[in-house]
């Protein structure tokens, strides 16, 4: 029978999750804002033009949406192409996944144009079956499972028989309400969550060391 693994990007396989936190301190500190401490969690499983709209309406900003995710895009394409790093043993663990016939796949929320070199930079491209974003699935943020549900579809592959490897709380609550196996990956940006993510989760992670070898 055909198991797959699917993984989220920002905070599970990239250690990325500061890079936004750079470029939300960054950007409000140009308008002379300072980042709300719940703004973060806020927007973590909200899609690009969601994050903006809500920042707009938050602060009252004038700029347009189109605006902003340009803004944030030309901050953020410089670190993702050549500062990001793969969580510590990520790239290991994919090849004995893929070794061992495991479909691999990718549900995320970042645009090609960031991840694809990213995942060049670290060495991945080429080793997933498929990727799949929030784009794929008209905009639906990870709150909803419709993003894992594609993923499952198009590596053709059962949700019970999926894997997926989350730092978010809400995506992980969203993957599990379809029957999807749950690896909860640490990162800061979520930490306040840690210990209901460990209550939910069916096995958590600090790196991918330990990462289960059979799904």
């Amino acid at each position: 029978m055909t198991k797959a693994a699917i993984f989220d990007l920002d905070g599970t396989l990239l250690d990325s999750m500061g890079v936004w936190d750079q470029v939300d301190i960054d950007f409000l500190n140009k308008r002379g804002i300072a980042v709300p401490p719940d703004y973060t969690t806020t927007v973590s499983a909200m899609q690009f033009r969601q994050i903006a709209e809500y920042t707009i309406a938050r602060f009252g900003l004038k700029d347009t949406s189109e605006e902003l995710m340009q803004e944030w895009d030309d901050m953020a394409s410089v670190a993702y192409s050549t500062t990001v790093e793969a969580k510590p043993g990520a790239l290991g663990y994919l090849h004995d996944l893929k070794a061992a016939g495991v479909k691999l796949g990718v549900a995320t929320s970042l645009p090609p144009h960031l991840r694809e070199p990213a995942l060049r930079h670290v060495g991945m491209f080429g080793l997933f079956d498929d990727i799949v974003s929030v784009d794929d699935v008209n905009d639906v943020g990870k709150d909803q499972p419709d993003v894992y549900l594609l993923a499952a579809k198009r590596l053709g592959v059962k949700p019970t028989d999926c894997t997926v490897f989350e730092d978010l709380l809400v995506a992980m609550k969203s993957a599990k309400s379809v029957g999807m196996t749950v690896w909860a990956m640490h990162d800061d940006s979520s930490a306040a969550d840690w210990p209901e993510i460990c209550r939910l989760a069916d096995g958590v992670l600090f790196d991918f060391h330990n990462a289960p070898r059979v799904l």
